[in-house]
């Protein structure tokens, strides 16, 4: 009895040690350190961040709302990104800060406030690097689109035209967490 207990224990234990590092493939711990560090003492929710790593296939989930205080992954979500980011005959991507490029842009973001237009409810993202400082007019914003999938599959997902776009159920479970926040949420991309 005791020794199928104590391997019941070292299962549970090499699960839980293979999902956190299934996890820190997805979201590098070294990204959420910076973003810690960067939050701190500002005005920005101290306790959120959504992270989105454009090294995963874009029919994967890339996108992430991440719970700071406790170090889990509270939303997994398939994004896109833009039309100009990809490379012909190439697994890479490339990124633009410049209007017209229809790339997507790396750096960090502030949530800003959300309004309804062409695409439903949106929320503008103020670039806050010199990655992506133009984003608020480029009308770089987080919002749904159709064509986005909910669930991981081979096939990428469809292009933007730089603008990170989730599936409509993925938007409206980050909007809940966006509009409880008495801060601004930071977004961070990186490749």
């Amino acid at each position: 009895m005791m020794k199928q207990l104590f391997f019941l224990l070292l299962f549970i234990v090499s699960c839980s040690k293979f999902e956190s590092q299934e996890n820190a493939v997805d979201l590098p711990q070294s990204k959420v350190s910076e973003i810690r560090s960067f939050i701190r003492g500002k005005n920005y929710n101290q306790d959120l961040a959504v992270f989105i790593n454009f090294k995963i296939h874009s029919g994967k989930y890339r996108y992430f709302v991440y719970d700071l205080k406790n170090d889990k992954i509270l939303q997994k979500a398939i994004v896109s990104h833009g039309s100009g980011s990809v490379i012909q005959n190439s697994k890479g991507l490339r990124f633009s800060n410049v209007e017209g490029s229809y790339q997507s842009s790396l750096g960090k973001y502030e949530i800003k406030e959300s309004y309804i237009g062409k695409f439903g409810k949106s929320y503008r993202l103020n670039g806050l690097e010199s990655t992506n400082n133009n984003a608020l007019q480029r009308a770089i914003v987080l919002h749904s689109y159709s064509c986005i999938p909910d669930i991981e599959s081979q096939n990428p997902a469809c292009l933007s035209l730089g603008c990170p776009m989730l599936s409509a159920n993925a938007f409206n479970q980050t909007a809940k967490y966006i509009d409880q926040s008495k801060q601004p949420i930071i977004l961070y991309a990186f490749y």
